[in-house]
């Protein structure tokens, strides 16, 4: 899969595309990451990116020119197939399942918004979709567009060393994650739950089936509302409201 990021700084990306699992990913050629920089197809003599909106007000604006000759010249004058998003505080908040969909493209084109925005022009007529990480402003659309990239690469085949591990994924399946533990069995009196040393793996099974609802229900319920539970799980999610609060649905 590709990842174009159009910039204005290509070397914010330097440290966490370059470790973990995105650099095995990049050196196994499972993705191909192309850094571009916005300044170099500016057209004047400064490299001027953004300008000054019209209409007046605080800020600026970058520029459509250097972004339109940034998309032309990466996609052979846009005779070439890609996705391209524009990085926003006003797009569709990034989710898990908008994260399985983009997965499945084999070309992103990323733009990363800064200033005030990006000229209209752009918006209008170049980008199919805008994508914001949340309900809140940052600086530039580069650490959101980390973040895509982390989130879309886990979902490709072979980038973790289990492909089965990214299914109990908190919001994989529309619930949070259960909990984990590994060695020391004891830590200064903390100790791991006897179910997962009991090598019953039917009952541990059930068990994280079931603290994974639990922390679902207690944490975000809002997601219960969205998930289709099958059988087994709504019968968890019984007993789970049974036992914190005491209500029996079959009543």
């Amino acid at each position: 899969m590709r990842f174009d990021i159009l910039t204005l700084f290509p070397e914010m990306f330097a440290g966490p595309f370059s470790d973990s699992i995105i650099k095995k990913a990049r050196e196994n050629d499972i993705i191909d990451i192309n850094l571009i920089d916005i300044r170099d197809y500016t057209t004047d003599k400064h490299n001027t990116a953004d300008d000054y909106p019209y209409g007046g007000g605080a800020g600026m604006v970058l520029k459509v020119e250097p972004i339109y000759y940034a998309l032309q010249d990466i996609t052979n004058d846009f005779n070439q197939d890609s996705t391209n998003i524009l990085l926003t505080p006003r797009g569709e908040q990034l989710d898990q399942t908008m994260v399985k969909e983009l997965s499945a493209e084999k070309r992103l084109i990323l733009i990363c918004g800064h200033y005030e925005g990006v000229d209209e022009r752009i918006r209008n007529n170049f980008v199919d979709k805008e994508v914001s990480i949340g309900d809140y402003v940052l600086t530039g659309g580069e650490i959101p567009a980390m973040v895509l990239v982390d989130a879309v690469a886990r979902m490709l085949p072979d980038v973790l060393g289990d492909d089965e591990s990214k299914k109990n994924d908190s919001f994989y399946n529309g619930i949070l994650d259960y909990p984990h533990y590994t060695r020391p069995r004891e830590f200064k009196g903390m100790s791991v739950p006897e179910i997962l040393l009991s090598g019953n793996h039917q009952l541990i099974d059930r068990w994280r089936k079931k603290e994974a609802l639990k922390r679902t229900y207690l944490v975000r319920p809002d997601l219960l509302k969205n998930t289709k539970l099958t059988e087994d799980q709504q019968e968890l999610l019984r007993e789970i409201k049974q036992e914190i609060e005491g209500v029996n649905d079959n009543e």
